[in-house]
Parts: C-alpha cells; structure tokens; sequence
C-alpha cells in the first residue's frame, strides 16, 4: 500500500514527526553513563502516552521478528545495528548508541533515528561512521522531489555510504509511512537511478542509512530482533520521515524549538 496525505493529514504528520523528534532529543539529553536500557525504554514510553499518542512497536511482529516487539523504543549498542530490544545494559563510556523511535499521533505514524557515542570516550573511526549516515541521510532528503523515483534516492545515499568506504546491505532500509509505520515503497540504501515508484506530493518516506564497520553481513540475536554485525564491528544509523512536497522534501521528524 502507498498513501498520499492530503493537507490535514500532512499537518497531523509534522505533529507526529516533531512528538517523534523531540523524544529522541529529550532521550539523547539523558542517555548518559550509567543509564540502562530500560530506562530510556521507561521514559519512551512516559513521553509517549503523556502526548496521547500510540507506540508502533509494542505489538510490532512482522515475518522477520520473534513478535510481539514488546518495547516502546529500539536501543541497539555497539554492533547491534537495527531492532535492538531493551534489556538490562548500563550504558558505558564510549557506547556507540543508536536510538530508533516510531510512534503514531491521531493516526499518522513518524519513525526517525540517531546514532550517537555516550560519555566522552569517542573514537574518530565512530565519529565518521556516524557522519557518513548523516550525510547520506542529508543526501536522499536532497534527491527528494515531485517527478522523481525511488532509484534516485537509494543511488545518492548510497553514493555517500559507498564514497566513505563502507558496504551496503540492501536487507533493510527506508519506507513508506503514513497511517501505518510500515508501507511500500521501499527504499534500497542503493540502488539505480531513474527506477522506481515516481514520487508525488504527498507522500511520505522514512529515509534510514545504515553502515557497519567492515562488513554488510547481519546476525540476529537469541531475543529474535536485535540485528547485529556478523563481525562484531561497530553501525551506525540514522533516520528521518520526509513528506514530498510540490518543490522539494519537508523534514518532519525534527524537534520543534
């Protein structure tokens, strides 16, 4: 299924996007040494309800989990990369954490990401990685527009991944949202351009470049979810839901003031 929002239904997306954004904002402010997984899972979830809205994870069970996801936020540590469950873990010095959050406000849905190091111990290499999925992110935004396809999206931010030397998996990557977190089109963090579903206004896409150190291989842990890199190495992931509009693309999953 593919939606195009009409203008109440964009204005209760940016809504949801800013709720979504200044969450994982409030969240990285308090994800400090010392902190444990489950209490940045026990404040998602606070934030969320205190907001009326819905969490789009906690009966989250698609083909490729071990569903029901049962948790309000996704902390994935170090290698782990995507879906990263809660569990009982204090955050460390030097933690390279990605935060993934998607939520849905008076029926439209907003996901975003950010990958961050806790503490002061960071390392250059993890810096970069970081960066590079934000300027791959920034780049996809940039190749946003009416008229053009999906290829062109996936080709520029995996231009970025790829410039920076990193290998990309093509298991996972962005989507479509609007009522449901989970939509075509899908959206390759590769790809080919002039290929794909042509973009309207209206449409919403949640861009999500993701990298691992020295590999494109994942491994999935015993809790069924959380992915990780099959070497161990350190990820990196960064996300925004964007609405195409007439002239370009509107970020909406960005923290309001």
């Amino acid at each position: 299924m593919i939606e195009i929002l009409n203008s109440d239904e964009r204005e209760r997306a940016r809504e949801t996007g800013a709720l979504v954004g200044g969450i994982l904002h409030s969240l990285k402010e308090r994800a400090v040494v010392g902190v444990n997984l489950l209490d940045i899972d026990r404040w998602a979830k606070e934030m969320i309800e205190d907001a009326g809205a819905e969490s789009c994870y906690v009966d989250y069970a698609p083909s490729f989990g071990r569903g029901p996801f049962g948790h309000y936020i996704c902390t994935a540590v170090n290698d782990a990369v995507l879906h990263g469950m809660p569990h009982d873990y204090a955050l460390a010095d030097g933690d390279l954490l990605t935060l993934d959050l998607a939520v849905s406000l008076r029926g439209i849905a907003a996901d975003a990401a950010i990958s961050f190091v806790v503490g002061r111990a960071a390392s250059p290499d993890d810096l970069a990685m970081i960066e590079a999925t934000e300027r791959a992110l920034a780049a996809g935004i940039a190749a946003a527009r009416p008229g053009a396809r999906i290829g062109d999206l996936s080709r520029a931010i995996g231009a970025v991944l790829r410039g920076a030397g990193y290998s990309v998996n093509l298991e996972f990557g962005g989507h479509g949202i609007g009522s449901t977190m989970h939509q075509d089109p899908h959206v390759a963090n590769d790809g080919r351009p002039g290929r794909g579903y042509i973009l309207r206004p209206g449409l919403l896409l949640a861009l999500e470049p993701w990298v691992m150190a020295d590999t494109d291989r994942l491994v999935t842990d015993d809790d069924g979810w959380t992915l990780r890199s099959a070497t161990g190495c350190r990820t990196a992931h960064t996300e925004h839901t964007i609405a195409v509009t007439e002239s370009g693309a509107e970020v909406l999953t960005l923290p309001r003031g």
